[in-house]
């Protein structure tokens, strides 16, 4: 848990000062460079910065162990941070729209070729920083690393749509092709529906975890697939599993023949368990009731 809980503190500080670097780059160059695209992208930025903060302050609540009044744990601390990341990324995408949109109203200046190589140095930063925050993620089960990994995703797209987009605009203008004129605009919307997609993507994990969505199906099946391999189970009941953040609770009714002592049924549960944990290590509790079974 120290380890998870270090490597998570690592992504957040590497994202907030890198994005700290971004944002402020993107911004001046994409106000004084006339680069809506690139100035949408750098509110991006800054809004990563928020979140990656949020997420150093609340690492270390999510990683306490269970306590009486909090006897599943305090995992869920990390969906209520992507939650807020996606809710803040949605009203970042709202703005960036707004903005295009109103852009195609006036006669737009061209943006500087300065604009699309800050966009391009954002976009291979994001790469990097994208493919190992969702590797440790990944290896670590962290809905805090997973979030700010998705951030990242975001600012990839649009930072190669912000560059394209200054670009056709330059392109217009030096061989006067009026539509082309616009395409920084364009861009910018185009970066707005990028982020909105990932907010959506965001919000709608985090509610399904908080609403104990069930997990998906193909896992259960797994579940199924190991408890079965006990031929003292004579049917599963049923089971349920739900996300609490980085890890899994586990909710099992089996029957067991009727005339087994309780100690032998103890013993099986706790067999049960072990199986679980062991070959899921993201699994944190199993609850087992059993119901006795009578054959017909």
């Amino acid at each position: 848990m120290d380890k998870r809980e270090s490597l998570a503190k690592k992504i957040a500080w590497i994202s907030v000062i890198s994005n700290i670097i971004l944002t402020v780059g993107k911004l001046v160059i994409g106000w004084f460079g006339n680069s809506d695209a690139v100035f949408a992208d750098g509110i991006h930025s800054a809004a990563d910065v928020f979140a990656s903060v949020i997420v150093l302050m609340v690492i270390k609540l999510a990683n306490k162990p269970a306590d009486d009044e909090h006897p599943y744990g305090h995992g869920k601390a990390e969906v209520i941070v992507s939650g807020i990341v996606g809710i803040l990324l949605f009203l970042v995408s709202i703005y960036v729209v707004y903005e295009g949109i109103s852009g195609f109203f006036h006669e737009v200046e061209t943006p500087s070729l300065l604009a699309m190589w800050v966009a391009l140095f954002s976009y291979v930063t994001k790469v990097i920083l994208y493919r190992s925050s969702l590797k440790i993620a990944s290896q670590h089960n962290s809905k805090a690393i997973e979030a700010i990994a998705f951030d990242h995703k975001a600012d990839i797209v649009a930072s190669i749509a912000a560059a394209i987009g200054v670009l056709l605009s330059v392109i217009g203008d030096r061989f006067d092709i009026y539509f082309l004129h616009y395409g920084d605009k364009a861009a910018s919307i185009f970066v707005a529906y990028l982020i909105f997609k990932i907010a959506k993507e965001m919000l709608t994990e985090a509610f399904d975890i908080l609403l104990e969505r069930n997990i998906d199906a193909e896992t259960l099946q797994d579940y199924i697939s190991v408890i079965s391999e006990f031929p003292e189970v004579k049917r599963i009941d049923r089971i349920r599993a739900r996300e609490h953040g980085h890890y899994i609770l586990v909710d099992l009714r089996v029957s067991i023949d009727h005339d087994k002592t309780i100690k032998e049924g103890h013993d099986l549960a706790k067999l049960i368990k072990g199986k679980l944990m062991d070959q899921y290590d993201n699994i944190e509790e199993v609850l087992i009731h059993l119901n006795p079974y009578f054959p017909d």
